[in-house]
């Protein structure tokens, strides 16, 4: 696995006294500490300012570039449609952007040879999995994985604002009920693309 992370982080935080190099700093570490349980075999973080990243010509050749050289067969991003959860959240622009510019440059740039021909020979990547969706069509069984997925999600403890229990609960809760329908413990539900043709 392979992680990419758009965002630098450094206005992450609700807290006025931070600077935001100490937060940059501190999401950097979590990001790497997460990725570690994760096992992840690398981690490549673009730095784009919190609040600034668009679904840009350079933001997409930087994605085709990196689906040309990692080669994935999967690739797993944000669904850009899902903008409200109820009435409690507002799915924000990074998120929203990123996930454009993933769909842009996995479908159907990284595998067409005109786009880019500088970032490399075209890759064409057979699913695209979209987390955070409204529209969810496919659930992995997460069961065996469950516990380190909580794991990573508490090593980024400047984002839970000190309730890890209870984002522990909410982690687990999810997961419960998105597995339910295919009758395992814990799943996580996807916008499932297949775009191997």
């Amino acid at each position: 696995m392979h992680l990419v992370v758009i965002c630098d982080g450094a206005k992450g935080s609700h807290s006025p006294h931070l600077e935001a190099s100490v937060v940059r700093e501190t999401r950097r570490e979590e990001l790497e500490s997460a990725a570690d349980l994760l096992g992840a075999r690398s981690v490549t973080a673009l730095d784009v300012p919190d609040g600034t990243v668009t679904n840009s010509l350079e933001l997409r050749e930087t994605l085709v570039g990196l689906v040309r050289s990692l080669k994935p067969d999967v690739v797993l991003g944000p669904d850009p449609t899902a903008t409200f959860f109820g009435e409690v959240y507002v799915n924000h622009h990074d998120h929203r952007e990123t996930g454009w510019a993933l769909l842009d440059a996995v479908a159907p740039a990284a595998a067409m040879p005109l786009y880019f021909p500088e970032q490399g020979p075209p890759h064409q990547v057979s699913v695209l999995l979209l987390s955070g969706t409204h529209e969810p069509d496919v659930v992995a069984d997460v069961s065996l994985v469950i516990d380190t997925k909580v794991k990573a999600i508490l090593a980024h403890a400047s984002q839970l604002d000190g309730d890890a229990d209870a984002i522990r609960d909410v982690v687990y809760e999810r997961a419960e009920q998105a597995g339910r329908p295919i009758g395992v413990a814990f799943g996580e539900a996807f916008r499932c693309l297949d775009l191997a043709f």
